[in-house]
Order: C-alpha cells, then sequence, then structure tokens
C-alpha cells in the first residue's frame, strides 16, 4: 500500500460497541471533526439506512457506504465511526490503512446484543441485517462471519469493562502511538478540503478565502526545492501574477513567469512548443517545479508540459476559475487540444499541491462563474444528495459570492472530485460517473463547433438530457428530474437550446470518446447521489430527450 498518512482515525467493530459514542469523544480529545459513515451515507441519499436497504438492497447501500468512505478520506483529518459491515470489503479495509489507523472496538456477543436492546428501546429504527429473531444469536452469527475483518486492525480496545470515556482515552493512546510508529507527518490546517491518494502520488487540496498568498509556506511544508516556473495567462497574470510571485519568492524560491495569451487556442501543441523553449532557455532541471496560475487551459497546458519536460517536473496548480477547482486541478489529467480532437495528446501527472483562493472568483467573469457551477452541480447529482439541498437553499448567496457559502461548495465538490480519483486514477472504473451530462454535453459541443456553448454550458444542457432518460427508463422519478433542471436554472445556466440540430448531435453523440464496442455509454442517475452506466438506451429515448432540450 505505500506510505501511510495516519491523518483519519477509524474506529470499526460490530453495532452496539460504542463507535459513535466514543468516537465523540475522541474528536473532542483530539480536536478533530466527527464522521459516522452511516449517517453520511443517509444525508447523502436523503433517507434512512432501512429505507435505503429496502429500495437498493444490501449491495446498492454496500456501494453508497464504500463512496462515502472514500470521500472521508479525501476530506480533513477526522474520527470516523464506520458502519459494523463496512470492514468485510478489503478494499475498503485497504482504503482505511492507507489514509488513517484503525482501530476496532471489542466486545462479547451478549454484551452487545444488551447495549443493542437499549439502544432499540430509545429509537424505533431496527438495523436491517439484525431483524427478526433472536438478537444474540444473530448477533453472534453476524459477528462470526466478519470477526477476521475486525481482526484486520492497527489496534484492539476491549470495551466490555471500560466506560465510554476510558475506552476514548485507549482510542486516543492508541493513535498517539502508531502515529510516532508511522512516522508521517500529518497534514492538518482548517483549509484542506481534502487530499487525493493515488497509486502514483498523494498531495493536499487547499480551499480557502485569501489564500494565494500562502502558497509558498505551504511549498516549503510539502518539501518543494527548486526554482518555480509560473505559468499564467494575459487575464489573469495582471490581477493575481504579482502577489503570487511575491508568496513564492517571499518563501525564499527563485520565481520566474510566462504569460501566454488567454483562451482556448493556447491548448496547443505549438504553445506547449513555446513553453519548452522558455524553459530550455532558463536552464530548466528535474529539481524544479512549475506553477499553474489560471483556469482550466492553464492548468492542462502546464500539466502536460510538466509531465513531458525533463521526463517530469513537480507541478503546482492554483485554480483561479471555479471549473478549474472542482475539477481540472484535481485528478492529473493534462493535455492540448488536436485540431482533430479536443484533449487527444495528453498524459497522467498528478500536482505535488492545489491550491484554490475562492476569493479569486471576484474576478471571473459572470458567465464562466455560472459555467463552473455545473460541475459542482454535477458532482452533487452523482455522489451527495445532501449537497444537492445545500446548493438549492444557498443558490442566490453562491452566486453573489458569498465567502463562507463559496468556499463550503467549493471544498465539497473538490473532495467527490478527490475521492472519485482517489479510486479510480486512470479513467479505467469508477471515474466515469464524473461523465454525467458529457455524452450530449460533448456532442452539443462538437455540433456547435465548439462557438456557441462554454462547457458548463453544454454540460447543463448535457445533465437535463441525461436525467430524461434516466425517468424515461424508469430509473428516476419525474419529481427528481424537474429538480435537475430546476437547480440548474437557477445557476443561470441554461436548460433548453433551440437551436439544437437533433440529428446532428445524435450523430455526435455516436463519436464520443466514451464509445466503447458501438455502443453509446451513458452515465445515468437511478435517484439522487448514485449512478448507473447503461449502453442500452434505446435511440428513441435518446431523439425525445433531445427535442424536449429544443422546448
Amino acid at each position: 500500500m505505500g506510505a501511510r498518512n495516519p491523518r483519519h482515525i477509524f474506529l470499526t467493530g460490530f453495532s452496539g460497541s460504542g463507535k459513535t459514542q466514543v468516537g465523540r469523544i475522541v474528536s473532542r480529545l483530539l480536536r478533530r471533526a466527527f464522521v459516522d459513515t452511516d449517517t453520511l451515507v443517509s444525508e447523502r441519499a436523503g433517507r434512512s439506512i432501512p429505507e435505503i436497504f429496502a429500495s437498493e438492497g444490501e449491495a446498492g447501500f454496500r456501494q453508497r457506504e464504500r463512496d462515502a468512505l472514500a470521500l472521508v478520506c479525501a476530506g480533513p483529518p477526522s474520527v470516523v465511526s464506520t458502519g459494523g459491515g463496512l470492514v468485510t470489503a478489503p478494499a475498503n479495509r485497504d482504503l482505511m490503512r492507507s489514509c488513517g489507523v484503525v482501530v476496532c472496538l471489542e466486545a462479547p456477543p451478549a454484551v452487545l446484543a444488551q447495549r443493542l436492546e437499549r439502544q432499540q428501546e430509545q429509537s424505533p429504527e431496527v438495523r436491517p441485517l439484525l431483524a427478526g429473531g433472536d438478537l444474540e444469536r444473530r448477533v453472534e452469527e453476524l459477528k462470526r462471519e466478519r470477526q477476521a475483518a475486525y481482526a484486520d486492525a492497527d489496534w484492539t480496545v476491549q470495551t466490555e469493562l471500560l466506560s465510554p470515556e476510558e475506552s476514548a482515552a485507549e482510542v486516543a493512546r492508541a493513535w498517539e502511538m502508531l502515529s510516532l510508529r508511522l512516522g508521517v507527518g500529518v497534514v492538518a490546517g482548517d483549509d484542506l478540503a481534502c487530499e487525493a491518494i493515488t497509486p502514483s502520488a498523494r498531495y493536499p487540496v487547499f480551499v480557502g478565502w485569501e489564500l494565494l498568498s500562502s502558497l509558498g509556506e505551504r511549498l516549503r511544508a510539502r518539501g518543494a526545492s527548486g526554482r518555480a516556473f509560473v505559468i499564467s495567462d494575459s487575464t489573469v497574470a495582471p490581477l493575481y501574477g504579482k502577489q503570487l510571485g511575491e508568496a513564492v519568492t517571499g518563501a525564499g524560491y527563485e520565481a520566474v513567469m510566462l504569460v501566454v495569451p488567454a483562451g482556448e487556442e493556447s491548448k496547443s501543441l505549438k504553445l506547449a512548443g513555446r513553453v519548452y523553449d522558455w524553459l530550455v532557455e532558463r536552464r530548466a532541471e528535474r529539481g524544479d517545479f512549475i506553477v499553474a496560475l489560471g483556469g482550466g487551459v492553464v492548468s492542462d497546458v502546464a500539466g502536460f508540459v510538466a509531465a513531458t519536460f525533463a521526463r517530469g517536473l513537480a507541478f503546482v496548480v492554483c485554480p483561479t476559475s471555479l471549473l478549474a477547482m472542482v475539477d481540472a486541478s484535481i485528478g492529473g489529467k493534462t493535455g492540448v487540444n488536436h485540431p482533430k480532437g479536443k484533449n487527444l495528446i495528453g498524459a497522467f501527472h498528478q500536482p505535488r499541491l492545489v491550491l484554490a483562493d475562492a476569493a479569486t472568483l471576484r474576478t471571473l467573469p459572470a458567465r464562466e462563474l455560472r459555467s463552473g457551477l455545473a460541475e459542482v452541480a454535477k458532482h452533487a447529482f452523482i455522489l451527495d444528495a445532501g449537497l444537492i439541498d445545500f446548493l438549492e437553499k444557498r443558490a442566490e448567496a453562491l452566486l453573489a459570492l458569498e465567502p463562507d457559502t463559496t468556499v463550503q461548495a467549493v471544498r465539497r465538490s473538490a473532495a467527490i472530485k478527490c475521492a472519485v480519483v482517489s479510486e479510480d486514477e486512470r479513467e479505467q472504473g469508477r471515474r466515469i460517473v464524473l461523465n454525467f451530462g458529457h455524452t450530449v454535453g460533448h456532442a452539443l459541443e462538437a455540433a456547435t463547433e465548439y462557438k456557441l456553448l462554454l462547457h458548463g454550458e453544454a454540460v447543463s444542457l448535457g445533465m437535463v438530457a441525461a436525467a430524461r432518460v434516466s425517468e424515461a427508463l424508469g430509473l428516476l422519478s419525474a419529481e427528481e428530474a424537474n429538480r435537475v433542471g430546476a437547480l440548474l436554472s437557477r445557476f443561470g445556466l441554461p436548460v433548453n437550446l433551440k437551436q439544437i440540430d437533433v440529428e446532428r448531435v445524435l450523430a455526435a453523440t455516436e463519436l464520443d470518446k466514451k464509445v466503447r464496442g458501438q455502443a453509446v455509454r451513458w452515465v445515468l442517475l437511478e435517484g439522487f447521489g448514485r449512478t448507473v452506466v447503461r449502453d442500452d438506451v434505446p435511440e428513441d429515448v435518446v431523439r425525445e430527450a433531445l427535442a424536449a432540450l429544443k422546448s
């Protein structure tokens, strides 16, 4: 699994072992946030655990549990109470060990059953896997099945004869000892939104208000060395270039900046060649690093150059557009366009760190801000029903860039992206869920020759179409499909487009990069926070959804 970082404390154990009560006490002792994965699953789904089991079965619940765990792992340091069955999946155990220490709370089946009976007297909600029959016998049987997974912890605390406070003190002592034993520094700070953990790299994503001046000290904390080669564009450099330069040089680094023309035209091999020449002229070496200051175009080009110059330079991203903050800067996808298509030439190259100063959004054109909100909404639709509620309640505050609301929305959205790319670095599986709305969105961009719509606007229309396809296939309710369009509309994003040439867009979907084996792969919703990939969507259903966009 590589290096471990004890930034999270995961409490495992059977239901009734005291994980939630003990976890809350530990969080106060260590001044860390507390997270209960069952509560997180329920909040993100907008339904109780029994309701999820009833509608999606145990398999559906386990996938939601896995998604919640990935989100927690990517987030700020915390004490985490896990669901009783979460540890049964080896992938979950590996994920917990990669980003924290695992402490199991143990007790005999008879004690657990007594505790559960007392809990059921106080709360009518019954755990689905313990419903019916003799409770103690069911606990004993289920615990026996899971015991090997519980034993695969870094530390075990026997809670039978301990008070919750005494158990918490044991957990805190275990964390301290294990942290020293592992000898890895813990990334901390109120501005840490998440951490991406991939097979090739792990790096923090900082999100806050007025953060740009702290870049130099964060580079030092991450062990960056050499010279800083800053790449920005003609729009962003005059606004923030001096501030960033002073932040870097103030920390003792030598820094030089190259300003490239703003716009999609700069995302080319020709521009990359110009950057190579600039680096060669200044004798850049592998010990140096590149800093991207700007939106998605700058981060894509700078990242591509970093991936390919001198066989790889360290790379830092300071995104200044909302789309870049929650998408382009996280995940390591870099590249340039080819005359025959977008992003055809590129590489995966993870950054050393990402620092998103949400205050820079104040100078972002309103249309670009709305375009970025499409990505925030997309993350909510596919993986976080609770975020949808937040966006609906705070839409106006978000459009007005109210600092606390803006930072919270960016942090939550960035954490979702971190969680997905941590699970699937190179787009070979889970990462496909990020393509919700992209099948039609990319087709619309191609059909309008990339001149009519911004990317977020095209994806907004694509999400509306995908929601209607989901509804037509019986996956999504009409009410939920309407909420998709309503939220996007509140953000000022397009939900219909009279200029659509249905036949041309339909043809463009057939050329989409997600086509496999002559079938278009659609990312659809099975409810908010849950996706499904289908390659059997009838053409008449797609045609009808596209036609609806014209109204």
